[in-house]
């Protein structure tokens, strides 16, 4: 396929409508894109992660070179890749904007692509897209549901690999009592109320949801502080510890937002009396699009208060809330962990695809799915992945198996 520079000067390269049925062009500045951008991120199917707002606060911090995928059906908006460009010592990639912390990743598709994708125009797009990619050695695509919301999502269709680790949610019902109901509700129950007494006991303590900017943003700076302590206590590395990614966390909270949609939005439980009055026993950042809340993450404090269980009694307060205004789905992200599984409905298969476009990117690929191969075996094999978490605990330069 003939690749031809586009006229204005935001599109990178062009390419007619191919045997997809749909024409791409790749874009290098999101500014121009605005309006469709958030127009087709409102559609329920497509991740927050891939909205405007949150992938211009990741761009703003990282600088990352821009590649964003635009196709059109008829002229009509079909979907939009917001990709950027890392540079390794040995290959250059295209990747989803803000992949290292992102727990979920669609793309923004429209519904009528959704329903008229196939194999054959997903083979197509793929094609098209390595000839538009032209300089990058690998297009990898992590973190992709294969079946989300109902809907079979497009790359699922093209050869993958299953994602090492699952993500998890809890689908709501017309109440909480209905929602807790799809649980062992009675336990539930009895492990909120064994936390609310103690911390009772301690002196009390409220729900906190940040409004104010300064108290966002003194909140989130608690949050680094806290969770480095508790990285540190286990030997492990802060993977908030880079400057950027923490200026960019704190761009998300002064971003546009509403009750229903906000890239951000801060939580803790915060002690009101007794010897522990001002401390803060547990902090969640979530992020909300329509009725879809996704825990972004979430940290605990030391001492006396962390008897009292405070990360499951602030998950109990904030599903119950979100429940009560409307959720549908609270995410819990990506990661098995058993106090997932406790309060969780649904396990999420996430995938991964890596497209090469050059000769070195076929390495790259095998690279990455070589690596996955052996992160899934590894967490497959209890003894080995505890051994391998102790070696972790007793040096960061030991082998990482993510979380």
């Amino acid at each position: 396929m003939d690749i031809t520079e586009g006229e204005m000067p935001q599109i990178a390269k062009e390419t007619p409508k191919g045997a997809s049925g749909v024409s791409l062009s790749v874009h290098t500045d999101m500014e121009p894109l605005e309006a469709e951008w958030r127009a087709l991120e409102a559609e329920a199917h497509n991740s927050p992660h891939q909205a405007y707002d949150y992938c211009r606060a990741w761009r703003d911090n990282f600088e990352r070179p821009l590649r964003i995928v635009v196709g059109r059906m008829d002229g009509r908006l079909a979907f939009l890749l917001p990709l950027e460009i890392t540079r390794g010592r040995l290959f250059t990639r295209a990747q989803f904007v803000g992949a290292e912390h992102s727990n979920i990743n669609t793309g923004l598709f429209s519904s009528e692509f959704l329903t008229r994708a196939s194999r054959s125009t997903m083979d197509a797009i793929a094609a098209d897209m390595r000839d538009a990619l032209a300089g990058v050695d690998c297009i990898v695509l992590t973190n992709m549901p294969g079946l989300w919301r109902d809907t079979v999502m497009p790359f699922t269709l093209l050869p993958h690999i299953a994602n090492q680790n699952h993500a998890f949610q809890l689908r709501m019902k017309a109440n909480f009592v209905e929602t807790l109901a799809q649980l062992n509700a009675k336990r539930r129950r009895k492990k909120y109320s064994v936390g609310h007494r103690r911390l009772e006991t301690l002196g009390g303590y409220d729900h906190i949801v940040a409004t104010t900017s300064e108290e966002k943003h003194a909140l989130l700076d608690m949050f680094f502080e806290q969770k480095a302590a508790r990285l540190a206590e286990f030997g492990l590395p802060n993977v908030f510890a880079c400057p950027k990614t923490r200026a960019f966390l704190h761009g998300t909270l002064d971003a546009p937002q509403d009750e229903a949609n906000f890239p951000l939005r801060m939580h803790a439980l915060r002690m009101t009396g007794g010897d522990f009055a001002g401390e803060t026993p547990a902090i969640a950042g979530l992020t909300r699009k329509g009725d879809h809340v996704i825990v972004q993450f979430c940290s605990i404090g030391s001492g006396p208060t962390t008897d009292a269980s405070p990360g499951e009694l602030l998950f109990h307060l904030m599903i119950e809330q979100y429940n009560k205004d409307g959720a549908g789905l609270f995410d819990f992200g990506i990661g098995d962990m058993p106090f997932k599984r406790s309060w969780c409905t649904d396990e999420t298969v996430q995938i991964n695809l890596a497209i090469p476009v050059t000769p070195v990117g076929r390495l790259a690929a095998l690279k990455e799915e070589t690596a996955t191969r052996l992160k899934t075996m590894i967490k497959q094999n209890p003894a080995l992945y505890q051994l391998l978490q102790r070696i972790r605990s007793r040096s960061h330069t030991a082998p990482v198996v993510e979380e």
